[in-house]
């Protein structure tokens, strides 16, 4: 018979292990995510927080270990596939600390980008996506502007509703509330806490220790490349 973990995990790493020359960044993470959490990732700068997104969204190679994102399974030492890169961009979206919004493009745009030009989406049922969640995220007047001319604010939820226009299960956020004042904090943890009612599982790197006692189901520290 299965157990709990094996039929309610949707993010399964394993061991995993990632250096950069002599420096050793993650020293063998285990670390199960069921689905519908909201785990908070804590711990120092340098801990290797958004390097186990990074991983996760299959931006980082790893030299040892396992990580299985909904069925898509990762193997340290090996290029991922492109059939299995195919299918991760699909199941995860991530949010930078920094937005990294394209800034020649209009937030409608950014927001059409993967699925017109990764996934073949039509561009019309692309641009209807965007509207229908930009509209969610309080934005839709700001559909036609540049990221330039978005608030910190409306460029963190213009980037949310790009992460999430191919409908992935799991969403990663890496610092989400960095640039945010209080008012704005509490705003996206109701945002956040809004997906995982949905259904969406959630998974961000943070420092903000209100934040995440406030709203992660979970909270996980990682420390010296291990989780404590």
């Amino acid at each position: 018979m299965e157990s709990r973990a094996a039929v309610t995990a949707i993010l399964e790493i394993r061991r995993l292990e990632l250096t950069r020359g002599t420096r050793t960044i993650l020293g063998g993470v285990d670390l199960t995510v069921e689905r519908g959490e909201m785990v908070a990732l804590m711990g120092p700068s340098g801990s290797g927080k958004t390097t186990v997104l990074r991983v996760i969204a299959g931006l980082e190679r790893f030299q040892a270990g396992r990580v299985v994102v909904d069925g898509v399974a990762l193997e340290g030492g090996a290029p991922i596939p492109s059939s299995s890169l195919r299918a991760l961009r699909r199941k995860v979206g991530m949010v930078f600390q920094f937005h990294c919004l394209f800034e020649h493009l209009s937030s409608r745009a950014n927001v059409c980008l993967a699925p017109v030009h990764a996934h073949g989406v039509p561009r019309e049922a692309a641009e209807r996506r965007a509207i229908e969640l930009l509209s969610a995220f309080g934005v839709e007047h700001r559909a036609d502007a540049l990221p330039r001319q978005l608030s910190g604010g409306e460029a963190q939820r213009v980037a949310i509703a790009r992460a999430l226009a191919v409908d992935p299960p799991i969403l990663l956020l890496d610092e989400p509330t960095a640039s945010l004042d209080p008012q704005r904090r509490g705003e996206l943890g109701a945002l956040l806490e809004g997906l995982r009612l949905q259904g969406r599982t959630l998974l961000l790197a943070t420092h903000d220790e209100d934040f995440a006692r406030g709203f992660a189901t979970r909270v996980v520290t990682l420390r010296d490349g291990r989780l404590a």
